[in-house]
């Protein structure tokens, strides 16, 4: 029989609230943003006041960690399930300010009509309303005094029977003496049981990852500044996405504005690059990754916790120098250099815009490979040569989309720290991108309609670091079509294909994609391809100009072998769709192998 793995018992609210305001429980999201509305605060209030339960919170020890001095100190409690009841709990009845989805501290109040024993947020008008209370928090207050209320309130309501009204904000004062059950989990469990724990007891199914983990047990350590840490984790995930929020940051919360972090991040405000957008799983497996040579952000949780892998015991300095270091991880992630580099490597790659990027983590190693190479000073080029040539090595394996990431992430980083990045990295490339790769594998991979195929994003990316045209331009490259969000046309125009009877995933195979301007499109619209292409040869031997602006056949051919179309198209050799597929799609292959090897 199993060994039970928690114990649950039940406490008054007043208890999880005096608990939650020394620190005993931890609650890490209490620096997050508040998802909540504020009608379901008004509601959980109103749970209480029926004598509803308001389900279980789930909480988790720390490790007992050894002090300095050798001597032993139990960890606090971290509320990991029940932080959004928690938080409204002591917005409604504590009367504490939250920070909003928009990141601006509010203060949520909840009013109560005492005559009909109901509660509403409390609005311009309900505040004017004398038969409202327009904040119950005042009710909790601790030198509330519930008789001067009563009187108060009678002496605006003539006519209420002062004793009833009495009784029912006594009764409404006492929903703090209301018990919820906690589940306290034991502090020796690893993550991914807790994580499987969370999941099967949360009503909902929510997930819950490792970074989440990583979150909590960083906001909720103030001695070595880990609330600070949080926030300028959020802020710069924030930031990257909306910069017109740096001023909201910069006025309302002057603590943060006051740390290194704000000006670390201050480029961000005049950024609008989409390339790279972090979420905070993005920036901690970076920052830790690149800092520590470990992969499984599980680790991260132990070594925030103060845990030696080699004692497995748990030490307060341990957990002191790791802060210390995720904190350098995190600065060295959000430094404009770095980050400007990063972007700089993808896009002389050719991947110019947020679309072309593949799988995130893809971007986070090449991420932690840069960084890792800056800090051994690897010559600058071969550092950007590399971490491009890696990126697009993982894109098009899909080294890190497979199976289990964290995984061959460790694997990744603890090889290069023994064997060195360049060794390494060339070892890995040799291996994954084959003569077989590129022969056999990548014509079948290009055998798909999916435009997000990895190989069709490497193709684009391919166009754009040539220089290439846009099919049948002249002057318009596919960079320029790709930064105005183009559509693809088809080479064999779709509604020609549709009429012999092919299916949508055969008409819209990838390999009869180009990207092309839509007058060019619109021109071409449904004739078959042999028409379009008679056309064409006429166009440049001096007749009308039909499709786009080129007028010299050189640079017809040219625009042709950009596009992997062969130029006997222009002489009437226009094979089979099927057949035309198969040899595209070698044409494809053979271009993408040759930028691969450019980069």
């Amino acid at each position: 029989m199993a060994t039970q793995r928690y114990s649950v018992a039940p406490h008054p609210i007043e208890t999880l609230l005096t608990w939650v305001k020394s620190g005993e429980i931890a609650i890490p999201e209490i620096q997050r943003p508040f998802v909540w509305e504020a009608t379901k605060v008004r509601n959980l209030l109103d749970s209480l006041y029926q004598g509803y339960p308001i389900g279980y919170l789930i909480s988790w020890r720390n490790p007992t960690v050894k002090l300095k001095d050798g001597t032993p100190s139990a960890g606090k409690r971290i509320l990991i399930d029940g932080q959004q009841r928690v938080t409204a709990l002591m917005a409604a009845i504590l009367g504490r300010e939250v920070l909003t989805k928009d990141y601006e501290t509010v203060r949520i109040r909840i009013a109560f009509n005492p005559l009909e024993e109901k509660f509403d947020v409390a609005t311009p008008i309900i505040r004017k309303d004398v038969k409202w209370i327009e904040d119950v928090s005042t009710l909790f207050a601790p030198d509330a005094k519930l008789l001067q209320i009563t009187r108060a309130y009678a002496a605006a309501n003539k006519g209420v029977d002062e004793e009833m009204v009495f009784g029912i904000l006594e009764r409404l004062r006492k929903i703090i003496n209301n018990h919820v059950g906690i589940i306290e989990l034991a502090e020796d469990l690893d993550i991914e049981t807790v994580t499987e724990i969370f999941i099967r007891v949360n009503s909902a199914g929510a997930e819950l990852s490792q970074a989440d983990f990583a979150m909590s047990k960083i906001a909720a350590n103030e001695t070595y500044g880990g609330n600070l840490l949080r926030k300028a984790i959020d802020y710069f995930c924030h930031l990257s996405k909306a910069p017109e929020f740096y001023k909201k940051i910069e006025k309302g919360d002057r603590a943060f504005a006051a740390s290194e972090f704000l000006p670390a991040m201050k480029w961000l405000k005049d950024i609008n690059d989409d390339i790279y957008d972090p979420t905070y799983t993005d920036m901690l497996r970076v920052a830790f990754t690149s800092e520590f040579g470990r992969g499984k952000l599980q680790d991260l949780v132990a070594l925030l916790s103060g845990r030696n892998f080699e004692t497995k015991q748990y030490e307060e300095v341990i957990a002191e120098q790791s802060f210390g270091r995720l904190k350098k991880g995190i600065l060295a992630f959000i430094n404009k250099t770095h980050f400007d580099r990063i972007t700089m490597i993808l896009r002389s790659g050719g991947f110019v815009i947020a679309d072309l990027i593949s799988a995130q983590n893809n971007v986070n190693f090449a991420y932690i490979l840069y960084l890792k190479g800056r800090a051994e000073k690897l010559p600058a080029a071969d550092l950007e040569q590399v971490v491009r040539r890696w990126y697009a090595m993982s894109l098009l394996t899909r080294r890190y989309s497979r199976g289990n990431p964290e995984t061959d992430i460790d694997y990744d980083i603890r090889q290069i720290d023994a064997l060195g990045i360049g060794s390494y990295c060339e070892a890995i490339l040799k291996a994954e991108l084959s003569e077989n790769f590129w022969s056999n594998l990548v014509p079948i991979e290009l055998d798909t309609s999916s435009v997000n195929n990895a190989f069709f994003l490497a193709y684009q990316a391919a166009q754009v670091k040539a220089g290439d045209r846009g099919f049948l331009s002249r002057d318009i490259t596919v960079n320029d079509l790709l930064l105005n969000r183009t559509d693809v046309h088809h080479v064999y125009p779709k509604d020609h294909l549709k009429g012999q009877g092919f299916s949508r995933g055969k008409y819209n195979q990838i390999a009869n994609f180009v990207l092309a301007q839509s007058e060019i499109n619109i021109a071409i619209g449904k004739k078959a391809p042999e028409k379009y292409f008679e056309e064409l040869a006429d166009q440049v031997n001096g007749g009308k100009k039909k499709h786009g602006g080129i007028t010299k056949k050189a640079e017809l051919i040219e625009n042709l072998r950009q596009h992997c179309i062969p130029p006997s198209f222009l002489d009437g050799d226009v094979p089979e769709y099927d057949d035309f597929l198969i040899q595209r799609r070698q044409l494809m292959a053979a271009k993408v192998r040759e930028w691969c090897e450019s980069l």
